[in-house]
């Protein structure tokens, strides 16, 4: 299995004979050329977005360009004094070039982990920022920090916040604000991407050992919450003992809040943990998972009221207040999400689903600068949120095998908007896989000072890193508190209006009956509960309960990532004619494998899917003007409408999708004239 693994980055040292941007820029061109003639385990690439990522498409031309850049001049500058940081450099120009005289140079590899690790959300059912996955997203992670000169930082600040409120009117503007972002963070030259590294990671796929079914991502890998719901044991697909290894040992925290930042934490938490939206493995689009979402069409522009008993979480104490007249959102959106049980036994109820709002609030007094910053972007984006009913869910699966479910209905109002719903829905969803009970008994440890949720004030307040599950010290402090609360029936006071001191009591009974069992008190609704652990293994248990709503099967169309090509592209003046190949699976007993074949020709293959043909067209200045889906013409072809282009001259970049696999696709870049 292989997904992005790390950037190679070069950093130049803007102070000395660097300092000035056409100096340094010179110098960089000639460490590019000599760097891309280096053989070794790293992929050669000088420009920040990559195959690997999503919109890939709309940075083609210029990453191209680029590429023909590095390859193509001597360069100039003054003599560079590299220093490799990590193994990787240290291969490319070896350890002694540090030395000696010339311009300061920092040659290193950044993993992605590395990257995005402060930017991964764990609280409620959030993951982080729906743009995460975008290419652009990580330029911005990787370069913004390097921008020296005010003005520059200024603009690259200007446009990403225009990215990330949904400030454009049409797809095209915000692929021509991405495709500027990035021009922008490399135009000085402070820091330049050189490559990228490849993760592969290997499983059996023997028979009676081995494993099928394997779900990845094209960043996380297998260590990402799409494996651990698909993948299937060959002898007993869902009975047995399934086998994995981290290559690190395990070192982060285990709380829901701001732990499991590790590798190993990360595949615990994607296994107990359950998000509203899955990151779709390879694109950098949402998967619904315990929640679907509704976004409500409205004229473009137009102010939406936002109800008067909406209510809205308060700074520093998270109370819910009505958000009173005269407010009005961007967007609404109506979820139904899906609650089912605890590990604990506990029906979850609405309590649950608006908890991570009032906490998100709550947090934002600073008490932990890295939790505030974390829930920053719901607080930022939310208008008000109303309960407009819970409705009764009844699923047959059988004669005799009905399962009921509640499935609270919640209209949530939005200050931004987005181009993708799917995305736009992902921000704020009201749903948590950790009952409110769990947290709020967490939230009161931390509260009382018996840890911090997160490492960093952790080391500031010179206190524990908060972990329900491997600290005995703090476990004993947890069943006191549990039990207190059990004998008051204490419900944090926001959530006072929607639970009982009755129903609170049960959940605390509950807890500590599950803590006396398992001996943790990370009580998740999760689909796999946490059964034991060591310092060198952990132990998770399938959730057997009929209260789980989601199906064995549920992800399985992911396993199998398909391609699609331009097998012919056809200028008519007027329109581009596009023929098409896809992948078809050829199954043959447990084993399959992926056969090219015109597209008219695989529409009656079982489970087809129908390739999407997106283009991007940019104007001979580089400005995206146009960007869409090409329409279907017959079964085995796309037409690109060229009509509403002004006269000129045009770069069409296109490229065929199957499903959401928009890792490494075949690129099409046509140059055309439009003469009338």
């Amino acid at each position: 299995m292989e997904s992005l693994g790390a950037y190679l980055v070069a950093t130049l040292d803007p102070a000395g004979p660097l300092a000035e941007r056409p100096v340094r820029c010179a110098a960089a061109r000639r460490l590019l050329k000599r760097l891309a003639a280096v053989e070794g385990d790293w992929v050669f690439h000088p420009y920040p977005v990559t195959p690997f990522d999503a919109d890939y498409l709309e940075h083609f031309d210029r990453a191209r360009t680029a590429r023909a850049l590095a390859l193509g001049g001597e360069g100039g500058g003054p003599p560079l004094r590299i220093r490799a940081t990590g193994e990787l450099a240290e291969r490319l120009v070896g350890s002694r070039e540090g030395r000696g005289p010339g311009a300061a140079v920092t040659l290193e590899a950044i993993g992605v982990d590395e990257l995005l690790g402060p930017q991964r959300v764990s609280l409620g059912g959030w993951i982080g920022p729906p743009w995460i996955k975008t290419g652009w997203f990580r330029a911005y992670l990787l370069l913004a920090p390097r921008v020296g000169d005010d003005r520059a930082r200024h603009a690259v600040g200007a446009v990403y916040r225009r990215l990330v409120t949904g400030d454009y009117r049409s797809a095209a503007e915000g692929l021509d604000l991405e495709r500027a972002l990035v021009a922008r963070l490399t135009a000085g030259c402070e820091r330049v991407v050189v490559g990228y590294t490849v993760r592969r990671e290997a499983f059996s796929s023997d028979y009676s050992a081995g494993v099928e079914n394997v779900g990845y991502d094209s960043l996380g890998g297998l260590d990402s919450p799409i494996f651990i719901r698909t993948v299937k044991l060959k002898d007993f697909p869902w009975n047995g003992w399934l086998r994995l290894g981290v290559a690190q040992p395990a070192s982060a925290a285990w709380n829901p809040v701001a732990g499991f930042t590790d590798a190993t934490g990360r595949l615990i938490w994607a296994a107990l943990g359950d998000p509203a939206f899955l990151p779709a493995p390879f694109s950098a689009g949402w998967v619904p998972n315990r929640i679907t979402s509704v976004l409500e069409e409205r004229p473009e522009a137009a102010p939406l009221p936002v109800p008067a008993d909406a209510l809205i979480p308060e700074f520093g104490t998270g109370a819910l207040r009505p958000v009173g007249p005269g407010t009005t959102a961007a967007a609404k959106l109506v979820y139904r999400t899906l609650l089912g049980a605890a590990h604990d036994g506990s029906q979850l109820s609405l309590a649950d689903a608006l908890y991570p709002y009032v906490l998100a609030f709550r947090w934002a007094d600073g008490s932990d600068p890295a939790v505030a910053a974390a829930t920053a972007l719901p607080r930022e984006w939310l208008a008000g949120l109303r309960v407009v009913k819970v409705e009764t869910l009844v699923k047959n699966f059988g004669e005799d095998l009905q399962y009921t479910y509640e499935v609270p209905v919640i209209e949530v109002y939005l200050r931004h908007t987005l181009a993708d719903p799917q995305a736009l829905a992902s921000i704020a969803p009201p749903w948590s896989a950790v009952p409110w009970h769990v947290t709020a008994l967490l939230d009161e440890a931390v509260r009382r000072g018996f840890g911090a949720f997160s490492a960093a004030e952790a080391a500031r307040r010179g206190v524990a890193w908060l972990d329900p599950v491997r600290a005995e010290a703090l476990k004993t402090r947890l069943r006191v508190l549990v039990d207190e609360f059990g004998r008051a029936g204490y419900v944090p006071a926001p959530l006072a209006r929607f639970v009982s001191p009755a129903e609170a009591r049960e959940r605390w009974a509950r807890l500590g009956a599950f803590a006396a069992r398992y001996g943790h008190f990370l009580a998740t609704a999760g689909p796999y509960r946490l059964q034991e652990w060591t310092p060198d293994t952990v132990t998770l248990e399938v959730f057997r309960d009929r209260a789980y709503p989601l199906g064995v099967g549920e992800f399985d169309r992911y396993p199998i990532p398909r391609r699609a090509w331009a097998a012919r592209v056809e200028d008519r003046g007027d329109r581009l004619e596009v023929d098409a190949d896809v992948d078809r699976v050829s199954k043959f007993q447990r084993s399959w494998e992926l056969v090219r074949a015109p597209l008219s020709r695989a529409t009656a293959d079982e489970g087809f899917t129908r390739p999407v043909c997106r283009y991007v067209i940019v104007d001979a200045g580089g400005a995206v003007v146009a960007a869409g889906a090409a329409a279907p013409r017959g079964a085995g072809g796309f037409t690109v409408d060229l009509r509403r282009l002004a006269r000129g001259r045009y770069a069409v970049l296109l490229a065929l999708y199957v499903g959401d696999n928009a890792v490494a696709p075949e690129i099409t870049l046509v140059r055309h004239r439009q003469r009338t």
